[in-house]
């Protein structure tokens, strides 16, 4: 399944409801509460249930349903809110040798805020007070079930889905302190989406995926999951060692080298502009970039 949320209207972002794709097109969905109201309104409380899981998987095989275009809706987070979204750095070879770092012996973590996310198409935002808004292609993931100390032969079962993330980093914030967390967590930075595919649509545990970013059409970066350090069985060991994941947590896996920073001269993302994330097997997330208005 190709699961998403929404908000029924781009004009009114209070309610959110949940949508499945018809295919991997992403032209056509159907909302879920139209096919079954006894479904959960939210993909939190959906993932969390496996008998709901069923049910909404169930539905896509019935003859005739009231599949609808997309257009006219707005897209959120696939989580608007998750309960904690814990991020990777250097977690590509040639990311952690382009920003001066030897291979770490222990992936670098940070977390972001649910403020700092934003949805396929919205806006992402260069701040006021900083005009360096880089871009990061990131594989994400979402934990379906309760877990705490997993193992190799458990650790894929605790994962609801696989979805894309922009890790959008304001960089001279990031470096005011030896912590990443305070430049990961501006407002409508961290793109994510469009939609949460289920771990049966793709290889195990993600491998094998062409990763890349796009800045107004021209390839900046072009990866493969197969070139992570530590691979999503390892980052859910290693993370679940230290803390409790629970369903919608959501765990974002680092980026390959390429970012913009990095480049001679430094590329960062300027309002007009819009950034691409493409993965394999997921789709595109697309935001175009604004600069923030003060209120």
């Amino acid at each position: 399944m190709r699961l998403f949320t929404y908000y029924p209207s781009p004009s009114n972002k209070e309610e959110t409801r949940v949508g499945v794709f018809r295919d991997a097109s992403q032209r056509e969905f159907i909302a879920l509460v139209d096919v079954d109201a006894k479904l959960p309104d939210t993909l939190l409380e959906l993932i969390a249930s496996p008998t709901c899981m069923k049910r909404a998987g169930d539905l896509q095989s019935q003859a005739s349903l009231p599949w609808r275009p997309i257009d006219g809706i707005a897209f959120a987070p696939v989580i608007p809110r998750p309960g904690k979204i814990v991020c990777m750095g250097l977690n590509y070879a040639d990311h952690a040798k382009e920003g001066g770092h030897a291979r770490p012996d222990y992936p670098s973590f940070f977390t972001r805020v649910p403020s700092s996310l934003l949805g396929h198409e919205q806006s992402m935002l260069v701040p006021s007070v900083s005009d360096k808004l880089d871009y990061e292609a990131e594989l994400a993931f979402v934990i379906g079930k309760r877990c705490h100390r997993l193992t190799k032969e458990n650790a894929l079962a605790a994962i609801a889905g696989y979805s894309i993330f922009n890790d959008g980093s304001i960089r001279d914030y990031q470096r005011k302190s030896t912590q990443w967390t305070i430049g990961k967590n501006f407002d409508q930075t961290g793109g994510f989406g469009p939609c949460l595919v289920t771990p049966d649509e793709l290889p195990e545990a993600a491998c094998g995926l062409r990763i890349q970013s796009r800045l107004n059409g021209r390839i900046m970066q072009d990866s493969n999951t197969d070139h992570f350090l530590w691979g999503v069985v390892e980052v859910l060991i290693l993370i679940s060692e230290v803390m409790t994941l629970e369903p919608g947590d959501v765990v974002i896996t680092g980026t390959p080298a390429g970012v913009g920073y990095a480049r001679t001269p430094p590329v960062f993302l300027q309002p007009g502009d819009t950034i691409e994330i493409e993965i394999d097997g997921i789709g595109i997330l697309k935001n175009p970039i604004v600069k923030e208005l003060l209120k």
